[in-house]
């Protein structure tokens, strides 16, 4: 492969000096975002689902990868995939996945243990499904970030402590990353970090830790924010709230645009170029 974004993209996780992961769900958004001064760029699931008129987790791989292509050329930057879980409850699905983000040009890509629904595999398979995942990217001919998420919290399928065992087991297995989306306040994110120990935490920033800075974030010890669909949901929220206005109160003054003056040369420079 004649670019490897791995290496650049690893680098950035540096725990206690964390990055933004700017979650993108198409072009125009990763190219903004590239040009207000993202370092790195992450898919979102739902945000991807949403451009095809479908809610979350009603996408396939290959779409989910093709998604992961447009966003890989579409700036500079490197990328990492929102896989959900793989597309498929096997390891080896897990293993598919990871060496297709590789060919479609990822830096690094996620992985759940739970299935579509919401349902936490045991914690044994989803052990395996790490280690199935990791053994596909050791054996690449480049790097590629792997991060392993602990999603039962999120979901209501376990508890805190139980996501703190999972993570120490997929930091034992050899993740490059760990994610416990929504573990509760800063002490939970705190102690997540204290689980991770030198593996780079990612946290989500919305919900009780929107609040928090990146400062604040930092001072916890975390590598890597995401922001998960949070771009996309408020994309949405102007189209539903200035929807309303418009089609059923016959206003057109609810929410101002921005002109093409100033997202035009943000999509160029998104672009890389000059």
């Amino acid at each position: 492969m004649a670019h490897d974004p791995g290496p650049a993209f690893r680098a950035l996780h540096r725990p206690g000096n964390p990055f933004v992961l700017a979650n993108a769900w198409d072009v125009g958004s990763a190219r903004i975002l590239a040009a207000l001064g993202a370092e790195a760029i992450g898919t979102t699931s739902s945000g991807h689902a949403f451009t095809l008129g479908r809610p979350d987790g009603h996408v396939s791989r290959d779409e989910a990868l093709a998604h992961a292509a447009d966003l890989v050329t579409a700036t500079p930057l490197p990328v990492s995939g929102d896989f959900e879980n793989g597309y498929g409850d096997a390891p080896e699905e897990v293993a598919i996945t990871v060496r297709g983000a590789a060919e479609v040009g990822l830096a690094g890509l996620s992985i759940e243990d739970v299935a579509p629904g919401g349902m936490a595999y045991s914690r044994d398979l989803a052990i395996e499904r790490v280690q199935a995942g990791i053994a596909a990217a050791r054996a690449l001919p480049r790097d590629i970030v792997f991060l392993a998420r602990a999603d039962g919290v999120l979901t209501g399928a376990y508890d805190l402590e139980e996501a703190l065992a999972r993570i120490a087991a997929f930091r034992d297995a050899g993740a490059d990353v760990l994610y416990v989306p929504l573990p509760g306040g800063p002490d939970a994110l705190a102690r997540v970090v204290e689980t991770a120990g030198a593996v780079p935490v990612n946290a989500l920033a919305v919900g009780p830790l929107a609040s928090l800075s990146r400062t604040t974030l930092a001072e916890i010890g975390v590598a890597r924010i995401s922001l998960g669909s949070a771009l996309a949901r408020m994309t949405q929220r102007v189209i539903h709230d200035a929807g309303i206005a418009i089609l059923q109160e016959g206003r057109f003054d609810s929410h101002p645009g921005i002109g093409g003056g100033k997202i035009d040369p943000l999509l160029n420079m998104g672009a890389g170029v000059a």
